[in-house]
């Protein structure tokens, strides 16, 4: 079995099965303008993969008895909610189903950076910073009604864990998950004074062949929607630590990795995480993923074959397009 990425894919890989790593890849600068490569150890932006951290987190309040699945906004966060409807439940927000305003509708906006023509990023260093973008909206449809991807129902929830835990979300981040997974180079650092080995992010520009970091079209630092930065070791210990229950009970692990809603397109997602059906074998595989400017990112699962492949890229090269070639491989 040979695995070969495509030569001009810039960023990391990792793959193991039944807890063997049997390939890595590190391609590409961190930091260009210094050359300095990407290694085993780099750090990289893994956009909205880290709502599969919040919603361990949420649940793992569930588990403790501080929340509830079924408990409703207007209980667990006691904050004006303007026009949002005070009944959604946590279910919904960790579902896709809330119909809350969603701050980036990609249904309507094509770009991330358009967020911030009108609201500086560099103002958004805590969750609720992220509230006057979306706060005064009106409500996308009722709630539970359908699934529409949504970033700022996970804003919400690491606004309940806050309220719930009287602590900052990247403290309790780090204290219930980060810690416990031995993820020690996993964290939420603001863009202006970012920790070591951390890689740049690079979005093409005019002209061609020329590249601009991506300081100005994302949060200065991570929240419930996403943001967290990451390195392929420390994702295998995530799914090391979820899949053998250190983290939530089997029964919660479970449900979690069951399907709870499901788009028009027959997309299945459980609690914060997607859910993939093989059309041959109709196994599941269980996958989080993101992209922002800049920043792609996809991490999959396979229970049948024991199986993690995770792929990330400062260049927001084509994550999808690679690990499908690596699944033909794998066959």
């Amino acid at each position: 079995m040979v695995i070969k990425l495509s030569e001009d894919f810039r960023g990391n890989a990792r793959i193991t099965k039944n807890g063997e790593l049997i390939f890595e890849s590190f391609a590409g600068f961190a930091d260009m303008a210094n050359e300095r490569s990407n290694n085993k150890n780099t750090r990289f932006a893994s956009a909205s993969a880290g709502k599969v951290f919040v919603a361990v987190g949420i649940l793992k309040l569930i588990e403790e008895g501080k929340i509830s699945l079924d408990d409703t906004l207007s209980k667990v966060l006691p904050i004006d909610l303007h026009q949002i409807d005070p009944d959604v439940t946590v279910k919904q927000l960790l579902t896709h189903t809330s119909g809350v305003p969603d701050y980036f509708d990609e249904e309507i906006m094509s770009e991330y950076e358009e967020l911030w023509a009108d609201y500086p990023n560099y103002k958004v260093r805590r969750n609720s910073d992220l509230l006057p973008l979306f706060i005064d909206k009106p409500m996308q449809y009722p709630k539970g009604t359908k699934f529409r991807y949504n970033n700022s129902g996970f804003v919400l929830l690491a606004l309940i864990i806050e309220h719930n835990t009287a602590m900052p979300f990247d403290d309790y981040m780090k204290r219930v998950i980060f810690e416990p997974c031995g993820m020690s180079s996993t964290g939420y650092f603001e863009l202006d004074r970012l920790p070591a080995n951390c890689a740049n992010n690079y979005i093409p520009c005019e002209p061609a062949g020329t590249y601009r970091t991506n300081i100005y079209s994302v949060d200065t630092k991570g929240t419930g929607a996403g943001g967290a930065f990451i390195t392929t070791e420390d994702i295998t210990r995530f799914w090391d630590a979820l899949i053998q229950h250190r983290l939530l009970s089997k029964e919660m692990t479970e449900a979690m990795l069951s399907i709870q809603s499901q788009d028009e397109e027959e997309n299945y997602y459980g609690y914060g995480i997607w859910i993939r059906k093989d059309e041959h074998s109709n196994q599941s595989r269980y996958y989080f993923q993101g992209y922002d400017p800049g920043v792609s990112f996809i991490s999959e699962y396979d229970p049948e074959t024991l199986t993690q492949i995770t792929l990330v890229s400062n260049f927001g090269d084509n994550v999808w397009r690679e690990i499908q070639k690596i699944r033909n491989n794998l066959k």
